[in-house]
């Protein structure tokens, strides 16, 4: 079954305000690229062709950028208007993500490594192939969603725990079988005010269904934040993160 891509590229910024006053977050400068290059190489080199941008009202200037993708890409962008929460974000990007398998992708996150060989066990995958959680191990864990292993398989995630279970922390990067849809309806319906997408990692999670792959400490790095932005551009000046859409 096809992998689609959504990059999640919404929201106003306010973490690196005042440079994001009048440029789309994703769209500022790192290592001489457009944070956003990074994201969509890491797309792109995983085999990916079909994605949708959804943004905010600068959703122009990225799409100056991007423009109909490279030869053989399906670039959708979407508008979202206002900021009204994760589910009604995606919800707007659901029309060009049918009966297909998902790669979820938050913009900020910016990371090192390949998913190559995860989205073709995706395709090949006879049976729905369950979640794929994307984690980062950090010192202090507790402003993030960490993962509560057991026996090396996760079991569960916590919420910005003042006690953290483990150094892995969820980042912002997910692959979904077909029956993600599905679930967000029936867990956002029960909750809407008290929904996020770990309420879906959970679904999996209590249904076996889900697989935590660490990047270590060093190759992922959230480019939210002034700090973040800095660290990511050594990190690609080393060498460490790539904007090429192709493997060499």
């Amino acid at each position: 079954m096809k992998v689609k891509a959504i990059l999640v590229a919404g929201g106003h910024g306010s973490r690196l305000l005042p440079f994001t006053r009048y440029t789309q977050k994703t769209l500022l400068p790192l290592y001489g690229r457009p944070v956003i290059d990074y994201a969509l190489g890491t797309i792109r080199r995983a085999g990916i062709k079909d994605i949708t941008i959804i943004a905010n009202q600068f959703i122009g200037q990225i799409a100056n950028h991007i423009g109909c993708g490279l030869p053989g890409e399906r670039i959708h962008y979407v508008l979202e208007e206002e900021p009204l929460g994760i589910a009604q974000a995606l919800e707007l990007a659901r029309p060009h993500n049918q009966n297909c398998r998902l790669m979820i992708y938050f913009s900020d996150n910016i990371t090192a490594m390949e998913f190559t060989d995860e989205i073709q066990r995706f395709i090949d995958a006879d049976e729905p192939p369950g979640c794929a959680l994307l984690a980062r191990e950090v010192e202090d864990p507790r402003a993030f969603g960490v993962a509560v292993l057991k026996d090396g398989k996760i079991v569960d995630i916590v919420e910005k725990p003042d006690d953290p279970p483990s150094k892995l922390a969820i980042g912002g990067i997910y692959l979904y079988d077909e029956r993600f849809w599905d679930y967000l309806d029936e867990l956002y319906l029960a909750d809407p005010e008290g929904f996020s997408i770990s309420d879906v990692n959970r679904r999996y999670i209590a249904l076996d269904a889900a697989v935590v792959h660490s990047s270590g400490g060093e190759t992922w790095v959230d480019c939210g934040t002034p700090d973040g932005l800095f660290q990511a551009a050594i990190m690609a000046q080393k060498g460490i993160l790539n904007p090429a859409p192709h493997r060499k």
